[in-house]
């Protein structure tokens, strides 16, 4: 059902998540178009009205260039990082972009080609080299990326983007400057940690990322950043290692986008996706090979959940066990009586989400990219319960007793206990994903309601809200209309969970004035209350932060 405000905008409010939108246009490739970055902020035409509230500044972060020179990048994780800005003040809007200097950036454009190996892309010795240097060159050993793209986030009074690497990088969120790169390892026993870090309310930041441990065994290092310190020394520099967990297979980590964290435990879920790190070592000074290269899956593994306790940090031998899936984005995790409640935005199988987001599958015309998606994973959104206490006596029947869940959790013979899922959504070829909730009040906690981007056939052309606890779903969608992952802000001294707004940019190339534009819509029923357009489209972005 189509709805018009007040200036005549149309939006979709509905209580079906699924898209009933067609993009045979292709409005979308815009999306994935390289731009340029601003030598200035311009102003932005607000039509409604910004809450006077609503101070402060909405930074993403997303590929901005997808092509070197003659060379283009293959992966939608490939495009080098450029960091977005808009400035909210006294109902005025302002917009800013700026690609972050990172290494991999400021080599290539120095080079005018790709120096660096990215997730998708691989990087080749310069042409202009003799044989032996070049033949030195593929000897050289792994080089590894710090093309912050995915998320920013906070440590101390810092702000820092990131990847899925050892390497984040220090900003300036005013001026948007790239001031420092930070190796981890040189603090921390991680080889890489997530791009979502959980950041507690005193500023302790929590992550987790694969390690050797004893033995030469590959394992899971959940990592803690402390908050500012009293004498202003950096917090990175008192970062340690918190629990370790054991890794299922070794040499071959699972790949690791997100965990969960409660009041009291880590939630770390072990998928089939995995990095064969033999091949990851050995294989790559060959000629033609990248990050993508490395994955497999394990067809017969399915998916294991692991549980830590957090104070102190200590492993708890449970053998969770459910059947195979992908994932990349915990919505939240909390506890309840004796369990653990967590929800999870899945893709079915153990074929990797990733084999389907090359930019030529995203490009191409409509009924192509419908067929890919027919092929990949399908989404949905589940719920699971992990039950802390397990009567031995019980086997083959449910464990979990909670009253609003069909969940259920089975003592099995061989002492692993078989998980089942609540499907709180579930649409074909249609996801509820980049999800968030109200972070700073109800992470860990007992919550009700849940934001997405609404991928259709991988295609973001909608914003989700869900009532995890109801099922009732609330759908903002406007033809030809790309949006990014909504961020939500609560409105001040407010006590309500979803008293606020949710932040979104979105592309809409089909318009003839100002194609691109920051959406704010109350997070109460996704109805418009403001827009502040731009004369300018942006490419793709992933994650990133309000800062007040």
């Amino acid at each position: 059902m189509f709805l018009t405000d007040k200036r005549g905008k149309r939006s979709v409010s509905h209580r079906k998540m699924v898209s009933r939108v067609e993009h045979p246009a292709g409005g979308y490739k815009k999306i994935f178009e390289t731009c340029k970055e601003l030598a200035e902020p311009i102003e932005a035409q607000v039509t409604g009205q910004v809450p006077q509230w609503l101070t402060g500044s909405l930074l993403r972060v997303g590929p901005g260039m997808f092509e070197v020179g003659d060379q283009a990048f293959h992966h939608l994780f490939d495009g080098q990082a450029l960091i977005h800005k808009f400035d909210l003040k006294n109902g005025k809007v302002t917009y800013y972009r700026k690609f972050v200097r990172t290494d991999a950036y400021v080599r290539a454009m120095t080079e005018n080609r790709v120096v660096i190996t990215e997730f998708g892309t691989t990087a080749y010795p310069d042409p202009c080299k003799n044989i032996f240097s070049r033949f030195f060159t593929y000897f050289q050993g792994i080089e590894v990326t710090d093309n912050c793209l995915v998320n920013i986030y906070p440590i101390g009074e810092d702000f820092y983007a990131c990847t899925e690497t050892n390497y984040i990088t220090k900003i300036n969120p005013e001026t948007l400057e790239t001031l420092t790169k930070v190796d981890l390892c040189n603090y921390l026993s991680v080889n890489g940690v997530t791009a979502h870090p959980h950041i507690e309310k005193d500023g302790t930041v929590y992550n987790i990322g694969n390690c050797f441990g004893k033995n030469m065994t590959l394992a899971y290092n959940v990592v803690k950043i402390p908050p500012i310190q009293k004498d202003k020394s950096d917090p990175i520099e008192k970062s340690r290692v918190v629990v370790q967990f054991p890794s299922s297979e070794h040499f071959k980590p699972s790949y690791v986008h997100s965990f969960g964290i409660t009041e009291n435990y880590f939630v770390f879920v072990e998928t089939p996706v995995k990095i064969n790190l033999l091949k990851f070592l050995s294989a790559w000074a060959i000629r033609g090979t990248n990050y993508m290269d490395c994955f497999e899956s394990n067809e017969t593994m399915g998916t294991w959940f692991h549980l830590a306790s957090k104070n102190p940090g200590e492993y708890k031998d449970y053998k969770f066990r459910t059947s195979a899936f992908n994932l990349f984005h915990h919505i939240n995790c909390y506890e309840d009586q004796d369990f653990i409640v967590v929800d999870l935005c899945t893709w079915k199988g153990f074929d990797f989400v990733y084999n389907y987001l090359y930019l030529a599958n995203l490009r191409n015309n409509w009924e192509e990219v419908k067929k890919s998606a027919i092929m990949a994973p399908q989404p949905e959104v589940r719920r699971y319960v992990l039950p802390l206490t397990v009567d031995k006596k019980a086997k083959g029947k449910n464990l979990v007793s909670l009253t609003y869940t069909t969940a259920i959790a089975v003592l099995r013979s061989d002492g692993t206990i078989w998980l089942e899922p609540e499907v709180l959504f579930s649409g074909p070829r249609q996801a509820f994903e980049f999800p968030q909730i109200n972070y700073n009040r109800f992470n860990g906690k007992d919550y009700m309601y849940a934001y997405g981007l609404g991928l259709n056939h991988f295609i973001p052309d909608r914003i989700c809200k869900l009532n995890v606890k109801t099922k009732e779903i609330w759908v903002w969608q406007e033809p030809d209309s790309y949006p990014s992952e909504p961020l939500f802000v609560q409105t001040p001294g407010r006590l309500e969970e979803d008293d606020g707004v949710l932040l979104s940019i979105v592309v809409s190339p089909g318009a003839a004035q100002r194609p691109g534009y920051l959406l704010i819509l109350n997070a109460r029923d996704l109805t418009e209350i403001a827009r502040a357009e731009v004369e300018v489209t942006f490419p793709v972005t992933f994650h990133g932060i309000y800062k007040t």
